[in-house]
């Protein structure tokens, strides 16, 4: 019996030993997930500390490519209005060498028609031109109506009077360009 007690007892030695092994290793489990909870939420802090910082200077970037787009278009509306009025300008200026009187054109025109060829419509910036070639009379170009630097009346009595686009117009060199209609008309050989 007392060796049965002994043998009891070293058993329950070892279990008590084993169970302690046990509750260490698991204390050490604990204190090691505890620590690896400690850095994820370290790194959770980090991360929603740098999107909040990106989401931040995203819109600061949104907001200044904003005010950077509204100066450009600001900045073209202006280019466009000094273009048109070089523009504006130069036609003067040509006229006044030319020695043609004409009245001056509004500021912006209203309705600045359509292609006497295609029927496009003359925009605000797009380049129309008026018929250089005079009408009647053996076909003779306007620019050989001229007396010295001065248009004579019967010339321009006989212009074309035709407004065409780039497209439907024909360079004549120094003469100026002219309607593909009386290009043809004069020329029937052309395309």
């Amino acid at each position: 019996l007392a060796q049965r007690l002994a043998s009891l007892a070293a058993a329950a030695q070892e279990e008590t030993w084993q169970s302690r092994q046990q509750l260490q290793a698991q204390r050490q489990e604990i204190a090691r997930l505890q620590e690896e909870l400690s850095r994820a939420r370290q790194d959770g802090e980090r991360w929603a500390s740098a999107l909040q910082r990106a989401q931040r200077e995203a819109l600061e970037r949104e907001a200044t490519r904003g005010a950077e787009q509204a100066r450009q278009q600001e900045l073209i509306r202006d280019m466009k209005g000094r273009l048109l009025e070089l523009l504006r300008e130069k036609d003067a200026l040509w006229q006044k060498t030319e020695g043609i009187d004409t009245p001056m054109p509004s500021p912006v025109p209203r309705d600045p028609g359509l292609c006497a060829r295609c029927h496009k419509d003359f925009r605000l910036l797009s380049r129309r031109y008026n018929c250089r070639w005079a009408m009647g009379g053996m076909g003779t170009a306007l620019a050989q109506c001229r007396d010295g630097s001065a248009l004579t009346s019967c010339s321009l009595s006989r212009l074309c009077q035709s407004k065409v686009c780039h497209t439907c117009s024909v360079d004549m060199g120094k003469h100026g360009r002219c309607c593909l209609i009386c290009y043809q008309q004069r020329h029937p050989q052309a395309p």
